[in-house]
């Protein structure tokens, strides 16, 4: 097959009566191991294979964007053939096919340290993944997050599946006019020059999935992307079957209006759940990735009342047994709502089969129904989920503070939402010269044991000399990268011959290069380091100690104010002063991504504080011995520990924006001219900065370690993962069993909660009370038709605030002494362990078999 893809001269016509083929690569037998090699993507984070691709046809290679898929069905027969005579090749296409062949059949770390549960299955569900550039249907951080997760997943043995969608056009192609306008455009993703499959039936056909939606029907197509040991299923409504409308479900990421939007998530979230049951893939827990997917809940719930017979209640308890959910953003506006109109236009039909009212079905997506006209993704996913995390320490605080009203009288540290917090797939994003340092002085091991410290601790055995060689090499590479790049968007965009020529002039390969790339929104304040215009050209015009900024990011489409921010920096550019010193890259993607976090010296991220929930790129930039230069926002209030980066500012904030801005712009200014700037240009007799790599390594050791999704998949297996499955598979057990009875118990304590009420309460509190002393409390209620096995009866103790509540507390449990008449008495005690004005509360909460069970609404205060 020798199919030119990227042959934009072609001529325009109306097609009739087509007659439709598929080719496929004609390879030399010698050559089939390429085929397997290049349909899993473990290709990508194995240099080895990368390096097999590339030398087949480099040309093909950046023709294809590094997609080994295509590059085997344009390369010509001639070479192929050429190839199959290379011994040398052909060596190393075996090498390849066997390291391979072992990565797929070795012991992992689930095999080892989870062995009694390797009969469980995980679904991981996200509205984009983002695995390697060739694959674009991802927009960002959400679906970088994703694949890496993926990665490491199949890195670690996990028994998971991906469900996800696949995208005709992806997200928008990033295009810059001379001005700095942004501009979007849609490339098609031709489907079979990537690494997928579809999914077959036993008969050979494809597997088609049915979601009935009103008005009409959708029919999906299933493909399989294989990662590694993981199985990415992605859904696909573009083909025949269907209507134009419903094959433009899967034509945009986050495309569309309102209604096309519900629809995609439809697609997610029912068709995912469907997808599969037809696949008879039974997941044991089901983890969401974002609101998106939370449809699914739902979908699970009409399967279990309409196939299994389950009450609403039990459908609702199991499916919340086997549910997680993973929340991203730290602002409401960012949450997926749709308006209860357009949200019953296609669920009305559900509630009726559920039993339940309206008003009950619309409350499970709000915090209450008479006050909200919205139906909210995030909402549902806390109501009928297990478990719930954000992606940073500082991200579950402010999420618990967003989310306390489903919860309404408990207490904001108390909502039932902790955190994981993000990391990398450390094998995709190190650069091959890094990779080969750490596989030289710290031993093969650290690519399977991303996470072990000690391994880590071995990068001060790099000799000063070898890793600043290696770093100035990509320092080097990123320029050439931007240059070549730089000098391609001025042509495309019409620049006269003089500023295309400029483009090779830009930038200088020893400077203090500062790196700059994310989403352009408003708050991750693309524009902050410009804020002093005077300033910030003093320092990038110092001759003697020259500093320059690599720019990239994209602004969503209908972002104005994000499209304003690049077009100002783009203009700053053009500054006779600036032009060679700051330098906006269009179209950042992964491959634009790879390139900046290995070549920088500094990455900065300055977003407003505390509206970053994590942030990764700050991440992947530290594996490369970039150092990080940050507000203490996301994942860096965690990672920073004084000397292994910079931190811009402090954690202060301040209700005027403007002066926020302000203090913080300072603050970069003050930090570059004061220590990063002096250090980087301290210079041995050698030239080579050993204070600055002293800082290098000390990141990478104390960064590398933590900041992996090697670590975080282990830390969602034993935190989530295995007692969700666990609680489960108990009340799936015997037709249900279990599952109906908690649903009668919960049933129970809503009818009688209203009688719960305290009788009287006494203690031995006088004015004074000395450090060490008990108070001794004792409790008389009223419970109704409850019996003491169903509450927990607590007492709430702390420093008091001005209003005379309880801020800082502590929790002891009372335990039942005696019954008198319809009464229970409990008693309990205090130790006082704190000086000051404090005070005491008791509460009753619901309890099923010992545990706390955080209903909403569910909560009884003295």
């Amino acid at each position: 097959m020798n199919l030119d893809l990227f042959n934009e001269n072609q001529e325009t016509y109306t097609a009739k009566n087509v007659k439709t083929f598929i080719g496929i690569p004609n390879l030399p037998e010698g050559l089939h191991p390429l085929i397997v090699i290049a349909n899993n993507m473990w290709w990508c984070w194995n240099s080895d294979a990368v390096e097999l691709f590339r030398r087949m046809d480099r040309y093909l290679w950046e023709k294809t964007y590094h997609s080994p898929k295509a590059v085997l069905g344009m390369i010509s027969q001639e070479k192929l053939a050429e190839l199959s005579e290379d011994d040398s090749f052909v060596s190393h296409m075996e090498r390849v096919k066997n390291d391979l062949d072992k990565y797929m059949t070795m012991k992992t770390w689930y095999s080892d340290s989870c062995a009694d549960y390797t009969n469980l299955k995980f679904a991981y569900f996200s509205t984009e993944f983002a695995l390697h550039e060739s694959i674009p249907i991802y927009s960002g951080g959400l679906g970088i997050l994703s694949g890496d997760h993926l990665k490491s997943a199949s890195d670690m043995g996990l028994p998971l599946v991906g469900v996800g969608l696949l995208y005709r056009y992806g997200y928008f192609k990033q295009l810059l006019s001379l001005d700095g306008l942004q501009q979007e455009e849609y490339n098609e993703n031709n489907f079979l020059c990537m690494p997928l499959q579809p999914v077959k039936n036993d008969d050979g056909s494809n597997v088609i999935i049915e979601i009935d939606i009103p008005v009409q029907k959708i029919y999906a197509r299933v493909w399989k992307i294989q990662v590694g040991r993981v199985s990415l299923y992605l859904l696909d409504t573009d083909f025949s079957k269907n209507p134009k409308e419903v094959r433009e479900i899967t034509g945009q990421l986050y495309g569309g209006d309102r209604d096309m939007r519900i629809r995609q998530e439809i697609l997610l979230g029912i068709g995912g759940v469907k997808l599969l049951k037809t696949l008879k893939i039974n997941p044991d827990v089901i983890h969401i990735n974002e609101g998106h997917s939370a449809f699914l809940l739902l979908e699970k719930m009409r399967q279990h009342i309409e196939d299994d017979g389950l009450s609403f209640e039990t459908a609702f308890q199991i499916v919340k047994s086997e549910s997680m959910f993973t929340t991203h953003t730290p602002v409401p506006a960012g949450n997926e709502v749709f308006m209860n109109d357009l949200f019953l236009k296609y669920f009305e039909s559900m509630y009726k089969k559920f039993g339940i009212s309206r008003e009950q079905f619309l409350k499970l997506g709000s915090f209450s129904v008479k006050d909200s006209k919205d139906f909210s993704m995030t909402v549902l996913a806390l109501r009928v989920t297990n478990k719930a995390n954000g992606v940073s320490r500082l991200h579950a605080t402010i999420a618990r503070d967003m989310w306390k009203n489903i919860w309404p009288q408990l207490p904001k540290k108390e909502v039932p939402i902790t955190h994981i917090t993000n990391g990398i797939h450390t094998n995709t994003w190190i650069s091959y010269e890094f990779s080969r340092l750490f596989d030289k002085y710290l031993g093969a091991s650290w690519k399977d044991e991303p996470a072990d410290h000690t391994i880590w601790d071995r990068i001060s055995h790099i000799p000063d000399a070898e890793i600043w060689r290696s770093h100035e090499r990509r320092r080097e590479r990123l320029v050439s990268f931007a240059r070549s790049r730089l000098r391609c968007q001025l042509e495309r965009s019409g620049a006269s011959q003089k500023v295309i020529n400029y483009a090779e002039e830009v930038l200088d390969p020893e400077a203090l290069t500062i790196g700059f790339a994310r989403r352009f929104a408003l708050y991750k304040r693309g524009n902050l380091i410009f804020k002093d215009l005077i300033r910030i050209k003093k320092i990038l015009t110092n001759k003697e100690f020259p500093v320059q900024i690599i720019i990239a990011g994209k602004a969503h489409p209908q972002d104005n104010l994000g499209k304003a921010i690049i077009k100002d920096i783009i203009s700053l550019s053009k500054d006779p002063d600036l032009r060679h010193k700051v330098v906006f890259l269009e179209e950042y993607d992964v491959n634009v991504a790879h390139y900046l976090v290995e070549g920088a010296d500094i990455w900065l991220n300055n977003p407003l504080r505390p509206e970053e929930a994590s942030g990764t790129s700050g991440m992947k930039a530290a594996v490369n011995g970039v150092i990080n230069f940050s507000i203490l926002d996301g994942w860096w209030c965690e990672g920073y520990n004084g000397n292994n980066g910079w931190a811009i500012g402090s954690i202060n904030q301040y209700p005027d924006r403007e002066y926020q801005d302000e203090v913080e712009s300072k603050a970069i200014y003050e930090t570059l001219e004061n220590e990063i700037i002096p250090l980087f240009f301290t210079r041995g007799q050698d030239g080579i900065p050993r204070a600055w790599i002293k800082k290098m390594k000390l990141s990478m050791q104390t960064l590398g370690p933590v900041f992996n999704t090697n670590r975080m998949i282990e830390e969602y297996t034993k935190k989530f993962y295995l007692p969700i499955a666990m609680e489960y598979n108990k009340l799936k057990k015997n037709n249900f069993e279990l599952a109906n009875k908690k649903a009668e118990w919960i049933k129970n304590v809503y009818n009688n909660w209203n009688f719960v009420k305290f009788i009287s309460v006494n203690d031995n509190i006088v004015d004074e009370l000395k450090v060490s002393n008990n108070i001794i409390v004792q409790a008389k209620l009223y419970l109704g038709s409850l019996m003491p096995d169903d509450v927990s009866i607590q007492i709430y103790s702390g420093y008091l605030d001005k209003e005379q509540v309880v801020s800082s507390s502590t929790i002891d449990e009372m335990r039942l002494v005696s019954k008198e008449d319809e009464n229970y008495v409990f008693e309990g005690k205090v130790l006082i362990d704190k000086v000051g004005r404090c005070g005491y509360t008791l509460r009753v909460l619901p309890q099923y078999y010992g545990e706390i069970q955080y209903i909403p609404e569910i909560i009884r205060w003295l």
